[in-house]
């Protein structure tokens, strides 16, 4: 299997599957004499971790990170770790896994899951969670967004739940505040409330539903990307899409473009106070022509609901006989609730590669910042 890398410059390669030993990621690029701490990438994984709360898989993994290379501290760094620009390896051990809980579909295809896929492709697939199809490897982007953001020091990458199955938050009551006192990463604390009633419902019911993940950058200069085959929101629909059970991306209005007439969806300017202009909307969500703006780059995905659910589904098993297939064990009813540091840590790995492409290309000149 290959196609286990993104980037260019800023390039990060994961491994590792759901249940096997470890999973882990390789993060080439990353540029010397930053400092980078093992607490500093835990504190990311510790906002995705499972089973912090009822909504989430109780599978209980510490997720607790060890850097292998790419760094070096001694008495000339003042104690410091610094990284070094050379590869930084990092391992994450699984130490719960529960195979057993799929013994009854190790011959059979989950509807909505890749199992099918997969041995259609390689003649061969990991039946226990998913092997690399899981979720669970999303562990290793969080803990390569935590060095991506070391990257680009005056951005700042935020992410929250604006929709859980049908229920959506008011914008009106959007508070990024709020977004770390709830178990849902909701900006909305009456719509947090909602939410976990509704939740409750389907997660005893054995179901499973979707959500809208938004995630925002602010502080993104502008001139990052490069016309045509080079998007900066082009390499970033294509991150978000790389998510496990993501199925659609929008860039600022997305799709509710298509309903605004010209007048509305152009961002109009006036003149600004650094020698740019200074934007009186932000329709285009920071970005013209793949180039970035200066404005807040805004990017949503929705997330489908969980393949893996209580409620048996007709399927067919590996040598093409009718089953019906139930999925025991421990299972997110909302796997979008744990992607919202995932979809930050993807925003942050973009941008990291960008923000080296351009240094490439037009080196250290300042760049034209809007107000």
């Amino acid at each position: 299997m290959s196609h286990n890398s993104f980037g260019h410059l800023f390039r990060v390669t994961t491994f590792g599957e759901s249940h096997g030993p470890a999973l882990g990621c390789v993060v080439d690029g990353c540029p010397p004499l930053i400092p980078l701490a093992e607490a500093e990438i835990q504190a990311e994984l510790d906002r995705r971790r499972p089973g912090q709360s009822r909504f989430t898989t109780q599978r209980q993994e510490p997720d607790a990170v060890r850097i292998l290379s790419g760094v070096f501290s001694d008495e000339r760094t003042g104690g410091h770790q610094l990284t070094t620009g050379t590869p930084i390896a990092l391992v994450i051990e699984n130490v719960d896994q529960r195979s057993k809980d799929y013994g009854e579909i190790r011959d059979a295809y989950r509807p909505g899951h890749a199992d099918y896929a997969y041995d259609a492709k390689y003649g061969i697939r990991d039946y226990r969670g998913g092997g690399r199809s899981s979720a669970r490897e999303t562990a290793a982007r969080v803990a390569a967004g935590a060095i991506a953001r070391k990257v680009v020091p005056g951005v700042t990458v935020r992410g929250a739940l604006v929709q859980l199955g049908p229920l959506r938050i008011d914008r009106a009551r959007f508070d990024w505040d709020e977004v770390g006192r709830n178990p849902f990463f909701c900006p909305d604390a009456e719509a947090a409330r909602e939410w976990a009633a509704y939740l409750d419902g389907i997660r005893k019911a054995g179901s499973s539903v979707g959500a809208v993940i938004e995630v925002v950058a602010e502080g993104v200069p502008p001139g990052l990307g490069a016309p045509i085959y080079g998007k900066l929101d082009a390499d970033l629909a294509a991150a978000m899409m790389s998510i496990n059970a993501v199925k659609g991306v929008e860039i600022g209005e997305g799709f509710a473009a298509a309903a605004l007439r010209g007048e509305d969806n152009a961002d109009e300017m006036r003149p600004g106070n650094r020698g740019g202009p200074s934007f009186l909307a932000n329709h285009a969500g920071g970005v013209l022509g793949g180039i970035s703006t200066g404005q807040p780059l805004v990017c949503r995905f929705a997330v489908k609901p969980t393949s893996s659910i209580l409620t048996p589904r007709a399927s067919v098993t590996r040598d093409n006989r009718a089953t019906d297939v139930v999925t025991r064990g421990r299972h997110d009813p909302c796997v979008g609730i744990r992607a919202v540091p995932v979809g930050e840590a993807m925003m942050a790995c973009v941008l990291a590669d960008h923000a080296l492409r351009h240094r490439g290309q037009v080196g250290e000149r300042a760049s034209i910042q809007p107000d």
